[in-house]
């Protein structure tokens, strides 16, 4: 009955999400006994041994339910009368009570090997999983050291840096864990005797007095020391046929479903490499030859797709391999990774990526060299390929983020290759370029005593970028991008270049303030003048973002300080763009800046006034924004000489006598209209209430509905967006004005001519 299955569904779906693996065997250390008693009291020597012989019963009771419930299980596969449905639940209550300290029978590890290959998806996908968890149980255990930081440093021969010192960032104490000081082993014994560190906060911040670490060496099972239990996976896993038809399904599953990277096949491969070594490499090693040259066009993503897979659990699970191993294994993937990135598609580069990722994830880049410089060739190829191909280079670059601070000559060598393509004549490389580039300096980080010197630095890049796109913004300004004769177009090259290199600066500026932990540099500040400029040259989306994740920034007192002296500077450009672009920027700034701009009060109201009265009509109308949120926020106050002045300023004439005739002159209609804007900024100030000074300022606005249309225009929209913001409150409202002014108003807002 369908009512009975959804039943099954939703308690399994229960038991999933809930079910927490019981332990069979219990276990309590002598500390934990101590601290009981102490908590407690104490005992006597009889009630030890009392409790001894019950702790141990207990614990062969558990071991025979258990091993009674699992072969209950294993025994209900061979029924033919279980549906696939049933067969799924039983596999999954098999997989959560696996368990580390029992040995799991043998009839239940070959029926979740067999499963591999079963006719049913969603079985082989739950085999998966229960084998990757299998190999984890299996592994051989690791050797740990413990040594003190002396230790570690006369091993290397190194004088031991002060304990009491910390100072983040680039020390000579920690660069021996880069790549850059790193000279691979010649012998087994000397790579065994390396200390591999893993994680990438080691030493960063300061050295832990003991260091404990896995020894560069790891028991691998053999033919004649693997148990019964291990054997099973092993031979399944050296038979060509079994990988052959297990391959075969996994590219079927993924045809029909369209996973993407499958984390549980690639732990699962990860865990074969791990456990059984290289014994393993030249079965899948001809697979992946047949999968990566698949001919058929809708079985090629899947194909890519189950050799990445591999590809990533090979690379991880060789990570305790003998210097032997590991030169086998990468005299074979090299050629092979060189072919496939030759004849990557936008079907499969999203797994190659993913293989990356997860292949090098948390692991020493000591360890990762061969496959670093190997990721390092790809963009150092001049081969010419075409755009996609070169996007994808670009992209699989990004990898390299897993090692961060610890490959800072690679970072550099990225950096100064990538900076000479600025100007690439494809939008899609120069993304990926720009996106390369604020990765690389992401790295460039200065804490409190810290210091930076490995890595590329930020400043001087930007400051070298900021001349050339200096260069580039003259280029374009001087020679037009097309030169149009009769029907035929020619494109000038070089204002192309000059606008390819401005338009990748946008999107690098964009990019380093997504990817640096810490952004903001004084260069940013020194280039900000060029990011307002480029506003009559590439206005865009991203343009304007880039200028706003600058304001978003917490600006520090040095930074605010050298970044109004540049806004003062752009407010007396003579590119209107630019003007108006500052005035957008001040109000961004101070809303996310409200407290530490406040020493700089004076100097913002004095900028914003100047732009009020701006020749330019655009840049009066943004300002007369920004002054409305800066009163809106309580950066700067109403006061009564704002009121007045503003009041003064928008009843001057505009009329002027010349030569016997009556003209309008444009100065003085500018100081009227900057005028009229300061009130409907005091207006706009107050959008859910009504201030001291609203009332008056209203009157005065109505005085205008007459002039000219540029200031017309203004005021109509000033009183229409104080009509929207104020209709639902008005009976409250109201009560501010007098009769007369309501009288005023009302007639204002209802004229015809106000709809006009």
């Amino acid at each position: 009955k369908l009512s009975t299955q959804n039943l099954i569904n939703c308690i399994m779906e229960k038991i999933y999400k809930r079910f927490n693996t019981v332990a069979i065997v219990e276990n309590t250390n002598e500390i934990s006994k101590q601290v009981a008693i102490n908590l407690w009291r104490s005992l006597e020597k009889h009630e030890f041994e009392l409790y001894n012989p019950i702790h141990e019963e207990r614990i062969e009771g558990n071991i025979r339910s258990y091993n009674n419930l699992m072969e209950k299980l294993t025994s209900l596969f061979y029924n033919n009368v279980l549906t696939c449905r049933q067969q799924i639940i039983i596999m999954t209550f098999i997989l959560f009570l696996f368990q580390r300290q029992v040995q799991i029978p043998l009839s239940c590890i070959r029926i979740l090997v067999d499963s591999l290959v079963h006719e049913n998806v969603d079985i082989r996908k739950i085999a998966e999983q229960c084998v990757s968890t299998l190999c984890r149980i299996q592994k051989p255990p690791r050797i740990y050291l413990e040594k003190t930081l002396h230790d570690i440093f006369y091993h290397m021969k190194k004088p031991c840096p002060d304990e009491v010192l910390s100072c983040p960032g680039d020390r000579d104490d920690n660069l021996w864990i880069t790549l850059n000081d790193y000279q691979p082993p010649n012998t087994q014994i000397e790579w065994e005797q390396t200390c591999f560190l893993d994680k990438c906060f080691h030493g960063y911040y300061k050295w832990s007095k003991v260091i404990k670490y896995p020894m560069n060496k790891r028991e691998r099972y053999t033919k004649e020391t693997m148990s019964e239990y291990v054997a099973i996976l092993y031979n399944r896993f050296m038979d060509k046929n079994f990988v052959t038809k297990l391959i075969q399904y996994m590219i079927l599953a993924d045809e029909k479903n369209e996973l993407n990277f499958n984390i549980h096949r690639f732990r699962m491969f990860k865990g074969l490499f791990r456990n059984f070594g290289i014994d393993l490499m030249d079965n899948f090693m001809e697979q992946l030859d047949i999968l990566i040259h698949e001919k058929m066009t809708e079985k090629q993503e899947g194909c890519h797709r189950v050799a990445a897979e591999i590809v990533a659990g090979m690379i991880g699970g060789s990570k305790y391999w003998t210097l032997e191993m590991l030169k086998k294994l990468w005299e074979k993937l090299i050629p092979f990774l060189n072919e496939v990135c030759i004849n990557l598609s936008p079907e499969t580069l999203s797994c190659w990526d993913s293989c990356f990722k997860f292949g090098m994830e948390d692991l020493d880049p000591r360890r990762m060299y061969r496959l670093i410089e190997f990721i390092c060739t790809l963009i150092n190829n001049q081969t010419i390929v075409n755009t996609f191909l070169e996007t994808s280079r670009w992209f699989l670059v990004l990898k390299l983020t897993n090692f961060e601070w610890r490959i800072p000559a690679i970072w550099c060598a990225i950096n100064e290759h990538a900076k000479e393509m600025l100007d690439h004549p494809y939008k899609a490389v120069r993304e990926h370029i720009a996106n390369v580039l604020s990765v690389s300096l992401s790295f460039d980080v200065k804490l409190l005593n810290g210091q930076s010197t490995r890595n590329p630095d930020a400043n001087r890049f930007i400051d070298t970028i900021r001349e050339r796109l200096h260069q580039a913004i003259e280029t374009y300004q001087k020679e037009p991008l097309a030169n149009i004769s009769g029907e035929k177009i020619e494109i000038n090259q070089e204002a192309r270049k000059a606008l390819n290199f401005i338009e990748t600066v946008i999107q690098f500026h964009t990019r380093i303030f997504m990817c640096c932990l810490q952004p903001m540099k004084s260069a940013i500040v020194r280039i900000f003048p060029y990011l307002c400029e480029l506003e009559s040259i590439v206005s865009n989306e991203n343009l304007t973002i880039s200028r706003t994740l600058v304001a978003m920034t917490y600006l520090h007192t040095h930074f605010l300080e050298s970044l109004i002296e540049q806004l003062e500077q752009i407010c007396t450009s003579s590119k209107w763009h630019a003007r108006r672009a500052a005035m957008e920027f001040v109000q961004y700034m101070i809303f996310c800046n409200l407290f530490n701009a406040r020493p700089y009060k004076k100097q913002i109201r004095e900028l914003v006034f100047k732009c009020l009265f701006d020749k330019q009509f655009e840049v009066r109308t943004v300002t007369s924004v920004t002054l409305s949120g800066l009163y809106r926020c309580g950066y700067i106050q109403i006061n009564e000489e704002d009121f007045t002045y503003f009041s003064q300023m928008s009843k001057i004439n505009y009329f002027i006598k010349k030569k016997g005739k009556t003209i309008v002159s444009t100065e003085k209609i500018i100081k009227r209209h900057g005028g009229v804007l300061g009130l409907c900024a005091i207006v706009l100030a107050s959008p859910y209430d009504i201030s001291n000074y609203v009332p008056d300022a209203l009157m005065l606005l109505c005085e205008h509905s007459h002039d000219p249309d540029l200031i017309q225009e203004s005021v109509k929209k000033g009183l229409l967006e104080f009509h929207r913001t104020h209709y639902d409150s008005w009976h409250e409202h109201r009560e501010k004005f007098t009769d007369d002014q309501l009288v005023i108003l009302t007639d204002v807002l209802i004229s015809p001519n106000y709809y006009a």
